[in-house]
């Protein structure tokens, strides 16, 4: 019969497919004390000396050539383990993995490097792991030396290098070798700004070569821009795959522990912890209060929202620079944010915030009450607040999404009563826009000299 692996990795290839991940997961066993782990190794005991922890648990799913896909997720999810996985650093306890194209991965930093060895040595010794000749290295140098830009520090050993100068060579050896896939995990994260800039540009060079790519990173605005899909991941279990957009809302909700139970038992399991629980028998409620609330217009809201719902967010619209209610503002002119919060219980210091996103889901801006030290005062069951925050519309014309949010801390934990993503569609009206997402509002002045 043929091998399993060898059947993925055809039916991978000839579906245009670049990685295909089949219901891998990966366990490793914890010991309490050495010498139990030598005695099962020599078979010593029959007992069973040690605890499963499990990395990751029946992942699947398929990259696409040519396609940008991002893994997200808290730390221990297990984004690096199945990167490891893919790029045959490690080996999955069950599952198949199968990889059609050159591959070419910047893991950790000193992954593929010998710390003894120099700059150049080690640009051999990595061409020569992904079956380069010297003379193919040798055609490749002057390139690998140019994105690196470490000077002279390329003939020294790599145990003297800063964090940003190993990743600044290890990231050009791995563009170099003219890869078909390309992984990187946080590396890039150590990097000053320019080399990451520098970095990302290759990115969009990548993609538009039809190379695939595969990022593990915390910078949501950056999977946000360059990723076509993405994988939430969260203690081993895949919790989905989608847009960007949809997934990093969903990661955000991870993050204060409002993500709704999955059906599946061990997924429940792992997310047992008792706020969730006690935040998925509150949704039902948060629920028929969203039915009842209306975005000004008279239509039920879409919004993503979650919550403890001890405090509640009403009702919330924009005024203009003359206070009528809109959804457009004019570029460079004075306008209102206002939201009307109910309470439910005895609260100590509530938070009222707000931001903009792209249609795409990039945070461009906002702020809260804490950071504006504007009110930071006790509120009682049965209260009601209506906040309102001015300011200058500053933005560049175009399409823009309103989140709110009350939030709050009780004693060390940070709490959400209450969140809307994504509650307004907010249209910035200009005659004139400049680079980016915001306005500097210059004021120039030319003189000759």
């Amino acid at each position: 019969m043929e091998d399993k692996h060898l059947q993925t990795e055809r039916s991978a290839a000839s579906a245009g497919i670049a990685i295909a991940v089949e219901h891998v997961s990966k366990v490793y066993k914890l010991y309490d004390r050495p010498m139990d782990r030598l005695k099962e190794a020599l078979k010593l005991t029959r007992q069973q000396k040690y605890r499963e922890a499990h990395a990751l648990s029946d992942i699947s799913f398929d990259v696409g050539q040519g396609e940008c896909v991002g893994i997200i997720g808290t730390n221990g999810s297990g984004k690096s383990t199945i990167l490891k996985i893919i790029t045959g650093v490690l080996n999955p306890t069950s599952g198949n993995v199968a990889v059609n194209g050159r591959i070419s991965a910047l893991l950790e930093l000193g992954a593929g490097f010998n710390m003894e060895y120099t700059g150049i040595e080690n640009i051999y010794l990595n061409g020569t792991m992904n079956g380069f000749s010297n003379e193919e290295i040798d055609a490749r140098m002057q390139d690998i030396l140019d994105f690196a830009d470490i000077g002279d520090y390329v003939r020294q050993p790599v145990k003297t290098y800063s964090s940003g100068m190993f990743v600044r060579l290890a990231f050009s050896v791995a563009i170099n070798i003219d890869p078909e896939i390309l992984i990187v995990d946080e590396a890039l994260s150590v990097g000053d700004v320019f080399f990451q800039a520098k970095c990302y540009h290759k990115f969009e060079e990548f993609k538009k070569m039809g190379k695939t790519i595969m990022i593990v990173s915390h910078d949501l605005s950056s999977i946000a821009k360059y990723c076509d899909r993405v994988i939430l991941l969260n203690q081993g279990v895949k919790l989905g795959e989608g847009s960007p957009k949809a997934m990093i809302d969903d990661y955000k909700r991870v993050l204060v522990g409002q993500y709704e139970l999955p059906a599946s038992k061990k997924e429940q399991n792992l997310l047992n912890d008792a706020q969730i629980q006690e935040a998925v028998q509150t949704r039902a409620a948060a629920q028929r209060r969203a039915r009842e609330r209306t975005d000004g217009s008279g239509q039920e809201s879409k919004t993503l929202e979650y919550g403890t719902q001890e405090a509640v967010i009403e009702e919330i619209y924009l005024t203009d620079d003359r206070g009528t209610r809109t959804n457009s503002i004019l570029k460079g002119l004075p306008f209102n944010i206002y939201m009307k919060v109910r309470f439910y219980q005895d609260l100590p210091a509530p938070i009222f915030a707000f931001s903009f996103k792209t249609a795409k889901g990039t945070e461009i801006t906002g702020t809260n009450t804490m950071f504006e030290k504007a009110f930071l005062e006790p509120v009682q069951s049965g209260d009601t607040k209506e906040v309102c925050f001015t300011q200058k519309m500053s933005l560049q014309g175009g399409e823009y999404l309103l989140s709110f949010g009350v939030t709050g801390y009780e004693g060390d934990d940070f709490k959400v009563y209450h969140r809307l993503y994504d509650a307004l569609d907010v249209t910035v009206v200009s005659d004139k826009n400049t680079v980016g997402y915001y306005d500097m509002d210059s004021a120039i002045s030319v003189r000759s000299v």
